[in-house]
């Protein structure tokens, strides 16, 4: 699959192909006028001089001299110049020696029908421009070889000047483009960083206030709309809270009441005993949802976070562990432990709620381990149960999944709120958690933080 540019690469590359096309016209047309014109002038000058030799030949051969020979010599204007006389006794050569066969047929026979011509060619190897005239009443032709190295060197320094005037201005029109686009997407950039803040559960980023009236209209939505998404979570937040503190009371209340049951049970028909110990048990996990309420509600109400501090993994898994009722849980670390800097509450109670998890719907916690994985520090927590199907992996972090769990798992369902808790602690760390299965079998549930640097 083929992998598509940037956004700003493309306009970079667009004002790079734009301003080259603009010099590829510029150039062609400099090319053009200005080789035309010196070629036009040199071929006029060649033109005057051809003429004056023509009358000084056409005179020696109408006097028969025999100074014709000398003549030929002195016309050649230079040492690559070349002239040659084509009589009918064979040819005629003076200045720089060239084999008549060189010059082209077409133009010695244009000379033989009456018509002064010239042509541009290459004799052994130099550019010349030759003039061929008929010259005598004998059918004589006289042609004069100019050379043209002064104006191939002018021709090909304009060419590299033209080549190298558009490369350079392709490269000027990509670093224009480039310095545009960066401008240009500046407020888009910020507008990006703003919404990433916001997705992370920063619910106060707000863009910049914009004196551009293209803008402007774009930060006064971004910024109402968070404003109003922010009012709306606290308003949730509080609700939850409220609710669950005013659900405090009678569930205490309904907890004493099935206390005193309990304790005198053994006074009470088969049924009724039946009756108390399902009471029981939906009073328990009625306690739990009233707790992950209550932490849900105090994490909406505090985006920004508590304090965070230094946290060594390690010393605080085993401290979590040692502190959970499931003592055989083997923790693996390794010598050098990594650190994170996080909120100590929120990653002890990840870890709590995950030991919880694999409790009650995993069979047991097996082990706990703690290691570095690149420039990220992992807690892996494996359980003994049957592991968590591919469908359900991404849901299971969603509030209220407990129908998920008890789909897939043991029959209590518990209040759907335990990995949703370790879902939103974790990504108010920038970090990631996932299941994946547990090599032997299993399930295993990974938290990824991004390690403290040093």
């Amino acid at each position: 699959m083929i992998r598509r540019l940037s956004l700003r690469w493309r306009v970079a590359a667009a004002f790079g192909v734009g301003l080259a096309l603009v010099m590829t016209v510029l150039a062609v047309a400099t090319w053009n006028l200005t080789t035309g014109y010196m070629l036009d002038q040199r071929e006029q000058s060649v033109t005057r001089q051809s003429e004056v030799n023509v009358r000084l030949v056409d005179a020696a051969l109408a006097d028969d001299s025999e100074g014709l020979e000398e003549l030929l010599t002195g016309l050649a204007t230079g040492p690559d110049s070349s002239v040659l006389l084509s009589r009918p006794a064979g040819w005629l050569t003076s200045g720089r020696q060239v084999d008549p066969a060189v010059v082209p047929k077409g133009l010695v026979d244009q000379a033989h029908h009456g018509v002064a011509a010239r042509q541009r060619f290459s004799a052994d190897g130099i550019p010349v421009l030759g003039v061929a005239t008929p010259v005598g009443r004998d059918g004589s032709i006289y042609v004069e070889l100019y050379p043209l190295l002064e104006l191939d060197r002018a021709f090909r320094y304009l060419s590299t000047l033209l080549i190298t005037g558009t490369v350079v201005a392709a490269l000027f029109g990509v670093g224009l483009g480039a310095w545009a686009a960066r401008r240009a997407l500046r407020p888009l950039t910020a507008l990006t960083e703003a919404a990433s803040r916001v997705a992370r559960g920063d619910l106060s980023a707000r863009l910049p206030d914009q004196a551009d009236p293209d803008l402007a209209p774009l930060a006064t939505s971004f910024n109402t709309t968070a404003g109003q998404l922010e009012q709306r979570v606290r308003r949730d937040a509080r609700f939850a809270s409220d609710v669950s503190h005013e659900l405090r009371s009678p569930l205490t209340t309904m907890v004493n009441v099935s206390e005193v049951l309990e304790r005198r049970q053994d006074a009470m028909p088969a049924t009724a005993q039946r009756a108390l110990r399902l009471l029981r048990s939906e009073l328990r996990r009625f306690q739990r949802m009233v707790v992950d309420l209550l932490e849900i509600s105090r994490a909406d109400q505090d985006e920004a976070g508590s304090a965070v501090e230094l946290v060594d993994l390690g010393e605080l898994v085993r401290n979590v562990v040692d502190s959970h009722p499931s003592s055989d849980v083997r923790i693996e670390t390794g010598p050098d432990t990594p650190l994170v800097v996080a909120d100590r509450r929120r990653i002890d109670r990840v870890v709590a709620n995950l030991l919880d998890n694999a409790d009650h719907y995993g069979g047991g916690a097996v082990a706990v381990t703690v290691r570095r994985h690149g420039d990220h520090a992992r807690i892996e927590v494996d359980d003994a149960g049957s592991g968590v199907p591919p469908a359900l992996r991404e849901r299971i972090f969603e509030r209220f999944a407990r129908g998920l769990h008890a789909a897939r798992r043991d029959q209590d369902t518990g209040s759907g709120l335990g990995l949703a808790i370790v879902a939103d602690h974790v990504h108010r760390h920038n970090g990631h958690v996932w299941v994946e299965d547990r090599p032997g079998g299993g399930a295993r549930f990974v938290v990824e933080l991004p390690e403290a640097t040093t």
